[in-house]
C-alpha cells in the first residue's frame, strides 16, 4: 500500500534535501548495560528501512502490540509516513502510536516531550526547534532496539528512554541539574495527515492525568483514550488551548495541550502512558495490569523476552553476519502490525464505534491487506498459529459492524485504501490449513457479501466479467485482484461442499483472461463496448487515474498467482512463457511523467518495491525452469535487501516487503496466497530451523551453499529423494528435515517434469 493521496506543496520537501545530516556509519548502536538480549534480538537493526522510502517505525514496542512508542520528527513529506526518517535531526516528541512502512501517514497520538527552560507550547521549526519545545538530536547519541529506544535531546540536555508493553508506553526522562524542566502533552500534534477533531486532558490527582484524542486523517474517525501515571508528584499542571493558557486543570478543545512544570530540576521522571480504544478508565486499568511497578529495566527485559520468543521461532546458521542482521530485522518487521486494538480485559471498539465486551478473541487492527495477503499472512500460519484465529475473527467482526470485510482497517475505521477484498485470501488460507477457531459459515457469508457489492467496480464484474476502463480508474488492477480473491472463495466453497458457489467463483477466478490480448501478450484495458483500449502502451503508468494500481501493463500481466498454468497456456506454452518472462527483466521504456513513485526496485520492468511483483520471480518454476527462479530470487535478495537505512527497495508496508525476504531466504515462497503450496527458490543459509506448534521443527539444511552456488541440484526430505519444485504447508507442519544440495551451475532437470511442478488446480 502506497501513496494513495496527493501530498500538498507544504509537504513537498524530500529526505534528500535535508543535507549535511549524519550518515548511517556514524551511528553508535549499543545495548544499554543491564538489559538482556538474545542473539536473535541483538541481530535486529531497526534502522534498516528508516531511510529511503522504507517508512519503517523506529522505537519501542512488543510483537503485535497496540503501542509503538517512538520519536516523531516534523513531517516534511511522503518519507515521514511513520513520523521518523533517518535523514532527520530534529525531534518534536515521543508519540504512543506509529505506523510502520505505510505510504500514508497517520497516528502519532499523545505526543509527549520533555524540555528545559521557560514554558513553550509550540513545537519549534526545523531550523530552530529550541524556539519551541523541539530539539536537535544525533544518531551518535541514539539507540534503537526492538523493545527499547533512547536518545539525547541536544538542545535541552535531556536523556529520553522508552520501552513498552502491549498497551502501555513507559517513558524515562533524565533532566539536567539546576534548570527549570517541563513535560508537554500535545494533543494537537499527529503524524502528517492526521489532525485533531476533539481532545481532552485533565489532572485526576497528584500522580495521574487522563484524556482522549479524537482525530481525522487517513483514518476518518479515530478515537483514542489515554491515562498517564507519573513517578513524581505533579505539583504544577497547566492547560492550553493551542498556545493560550486556560484556567483550571482540565480542558476540552480541538487542540488541547497540558504542561507539567517543575521550577527546579526533578532529576528523573518516569511516565507510564496507557492507551485504550474504549475509555480512560480502561487505559488506567491497562497500566495496572501490564506495568504495575516502576522497574524500567525489568520492563525492557520483559519486552526483549517477548521479542526473543517470536524471533527464536526461526534459528539460522550462517557465516554471513550481514545476512543474519537483515533476516532477523525482516522477521521483526513482520510483527509490528497487525496491532492489538483492545484492552487488557478484552473489550474493544468496533468500526461502528460501539464498545464491545471481550468477544473471546483478541481484536486487531492495522491490516494492510493489499500488501500482507501475499506472504506476510501466510507466514503467520507457520510461525504464529496462535494469532491466526484472532486475526480472522477480527475481520469477521468488522464485516458484522460495517457490512463488508475490511479493506484497510485502521484503528476502528475503514480507510477503503487500495483495491481488492483481500481479507478473503487471509481467511481462506487459514481455513484450508485447518484453523478452526472461527465460524466458517460466518466467514463464508462475509466473503460472499463483500464480493457481490456494487461498488468499486464489482458491479461490472458481475454483469460483464470485466471492468470497463471508461467506467472505473485502475480497472485492470481491480479486476485482476478480484480474480485472485474469487479463486480463494471457490476453494473454500469446494471444501465446504457449496457446489453452486464453487462453480460461480471458479468462473470469476478466470476472468483475468478477459484482459489478455493474445496479439501482444499483455493484459490490456477493455472498454464498455468490449474492445481493447487504444492506444495502449504497457510501459505507461498514471498514478491513481490510470488503468493500473501503482504499476503498468508490464507488471500486471503477471498478476495471476491463482492460475499460473492458465497464464502459461495463454502465452503459448512453457517456452513462450519463459521468453516473455525473461523480457520482463530486461525491458526498458518510459513510464511517463505521471507514473507512481511506488514503482521502485526495478530490474527491467520487474518492480520489487511494490507487492504485485513479489511472486513473479517464482513463476518460472511453473514452466519447468526452477533454475531461473533461483537466479532471480538471489539477485533480488542481494540487490534490494541490505543492512543500511536505505536497505529496502520500497515501502515496508506493515511487513509485506520483509516477509518476502523471510520466505525467500529460507528457500520457498507462497505464490498462491491460499493453497498451501510453497515454491522453491534458492535458500540463503547453511541451516534454518523453524519451531512449529506441538514442539515440532522443520529444518532446511543446505550443502555446498555459497554466493556462487545458487542453484538447487537435488533435494531429500527426511532422508528420501524429493524431486518436486515445491513443498506443501502440511509437509512443513509435520516437521522434518529438507536437505538441499546446491551448485554453481543449473540442474535443468530439477522440477522439469510436469508432475514435479506446483499446481493451482481447483
Amino acid at each position: 500500500m502506497k501513496s494513495r493521496f496527493k501530498i500538498g506543496s507544504a509537504f513537498a520537501l524530500s529526505a534528500a534535501m535535508l543535507g549535511g545530516l549524519p550518515a548511517h556509519a556514524q551511528k553508535k548502536q549499543i545495548v544499554t548495560p543491564g538489559f538482556v538480549e538474545s542473539k536473535a534480538v541483538a541481530s535486529v537493526d531497526p534502522y534498516i528501512g528508516s531511510g529511503g522510502h522504507g517508512h519503517v517505525f523506529v522505537g519501542a514496542s512488543v510483537p503485535y502490540g497496540a503501542v509503538q512508542a517512538g520519536p516523531t520528527n516534523i513531517v516534511k513529506g511522503w518519507d515521514w509516513c511513520s513520523g521518523y526518517h533517518y535523514s532527520d535531526s530534529v525531534v518534536i516528541g515521543f508519540s504512543q502510536t506509529h505506523l510502520s512502512g505505510t505510504g500514508i501517514g497517520d497516528l502519532g497520538d499523545v505526543l509527549i516531550m520533555p524540555y528545559t527552560g521557560k514554558i513553550r507550547t509550540q513545537r519549534g521549526t526545523q531550523e530552530n526547534p529550541a524556539a519551541g519545545y523541539g530539539s536537535h538530536y544525533s544518531h551518535a547519541r541514539e539507540t534503537a532496539r526492538p523493545g527499547y529506544y533512547s536518545v539525547h535531546l541536544d538542545d535541552h540536555n535531556v536523556q529520553v528512554e522508552l520501552t513498552a508493553s502491549e498497551r502501555v508506553a513507559f517513558h524515562k526522562y533524565t533532566f539536567p541539574k539546576n534548570q527549570q524542566a517541563n513535560i508537554i502533552i500535545d494533543l494537537k500534534e499527529g503524524i502528517g495527515w492526521d489532525a485533531p477533531v476533539e481532545t481532552f486532558i485533565r489532572q485526576v490527582d497528584e500522580y495521574t492525568l487522563e484524556g482522549y484524542r479524537f482525530s481525522k486523517g487517513w483514518s476518518e474517525d479515530q478515537r483514542l483514550w489515554f491515562a498517564i501515571k507519573s513517578s513524581v508528584p505533579v505539583k504544577q499542571f497547566l492547560v492550553f488551548e493551542g498556545d493560550e493558557q486556560k484556567d483550571g486543570k482540565s480542558l476540552k478543545a480541538k487542540a488541547a495541550k497540558g504542561v507539567i512544570a517543575f521550577d527546579k530540576s526533578p532529576g528523573q521522571v518516569m511516565l507510564k502512558v496507557g492507551i485504550s480504544p474504549v475509555s480512560s478508565e480502561n487505559a488506567l486499568a491497562n497500566i495496572k495490569a501490564e506495568i504495575p511497578g516502576w522497574d524500567f529495566k525489568q520492563v525492557v527485559n520483559a519486552a526483549n523476552g517477548k521479542w526473543d520468543k517470536e524471533l527464536a521461532k526461526v534459528n539460522i546458521e550462517t557465516k554471513d553476519e550481514v545476512a543474519r542482521k537483515v533476516f532477523y530485522t525482516a522477521l521483526y518487521h513482520t510483527m509490528i502490525a497487525p496491532a492489538l486494538f483492545n484492552d487488557h480485559d478484552g473489550s474493544y471498539r468496533g468500526t461502528d464505534k460501539k464498545a464491545y465486551p471481550n468477544p473471546g478473541f483478541d481484536n486487531y487492527s492495522v491490516f494492510s491487506l493489499w500488501d500482507i495477503y501475499r506472504s506476510c499472512a501466510p507466514l503467520s500460519t507457520i510461525l504464529h498459529p496462535e494469532k491466526v484465529n484472532s486475526f480472522v475473527n477480527s475481520m469477521i467482526a468488522i464485516h458484522k459492524q460495517q457490512g463488508k470485510l475490511p479493506i484497510w482497517p485502521l484503528m476502528g475505521s475503514e480507510t477503503n485504501c487500495m483495491v481488492g477484498y483481500h481479507a478473503v485470501p487471509t481467511i481462506v488460507d487459514a481455513y484450508l490449513k485447518g484453523f478452526t477457531g472461527f465460524n466458517a459459515e460466518d466467514a463464508f457469508a462475509a466473503m460472499k457479501a463483500s464480493s457481490t457489492r456494487d461498488d468499486l467496480g464489482v458491479k461490472y464484474v458481475k454483469e460483464r466479467g470485466y471492468i470497463p476502463a471508461d467506467k472505473e480508474y485502475e480497472s485492470v488492477s481491480k479486476a485482476l485482484e478480484y480474480a485472485i480473491d474469487d479463486w480463494c472463495i471457490a476453494a473454500m466453497a469446494k471444501k465446504m461442499g457449496k457446489q453452486q458457489d464453487y462453480e460461480y467463483y471458479k468462473k470469476r477466478a478466470g476472468y483475468y483472461k478477459n484482459y489478455f490480448d493474445s496479439t501482444i501478450r499483455f493484459v490490456r484495458p477493455r472498454m464498455s463496448d468490449g474492445s481493447f483500449k487504444t492506444p495502449y502502451d504497457p510501459f505507461n503508468s498514471i498514478h491513481e487515474k490510470g488503468d493500473f494500481t501503482e504499476g503498468n501493463g508490464w507488471q500486471y500481466t503477471w498478476l495471476v498467482p491463482q492460475d499460473v498454468e492458465g497464464l502459461v497456456n495463454l502465452m503459448g506454452g512453457d517456452e513462450a512463457f519463459t521468453r516473455k518472462l525473461d523480457s520482463l527483466f530486461t525491458a526498458k521504456g518510459d513510464m511517463g511523467a505521471q507514473a507512481s513513485s511506488d514503482i521502485s526496485g526495478l530490474i527491467g520492468m520487474y518492480a520489487h518495491g511494490n507487492e504485485p511483483s513479489h511472486h513473479v520471480t517464482y513463476m518460472y518454476t511453473f514452466a519447468g525452469n526452477q533454475w531461473k527462479t533461483a537466479e532471480k530470487v538471489r539477485q533480488v535478495m542481494k540487490d534490494f535487501y541490505f543492512d543500511q537505512p536505505e536497505g529496502l527497495a520500497g515501502n515496508e508496508d506493515c511487513g509485506a516487503m520483509s516477509s518476502w525476504y523471510v520466505f525467500s531466504s529460507l528457500g520457498f515462497y507462497p505464490v498462491n496466497p491460499a493453497n498451501g503450496v510453497y515454491v522453491f527458490g534458492s535458500p540463503l543459509f547453511d541451516k534454518a530451523t523453524l519451531k512449529l506448534k506441538d514442539g515440532k521443527t522443520f529444518t532446511v539444511q543446505t550443502i555446498d551453499n555459497s554466493k556462487e552456488n545458487i542453484y538447487i541440484q537435488r533435494i531429500t526430505l527426511n532422508g528420501k529423494p524429493y524431486t518436486k519444485s515445491f513443498i506443501t504447508h502440511d509437509d512443513i507442519m509435520k516437521g522434518g528435515t529438507l536437505v538441499v544440495k546446491m551448485g554453481s551451475k543449473p540442474e535443468y532437470n530439477f522440477g522439469k517434469a510436469t508432475t514435479d511442478r506446483p499446481s493451482n488446480v481447483l
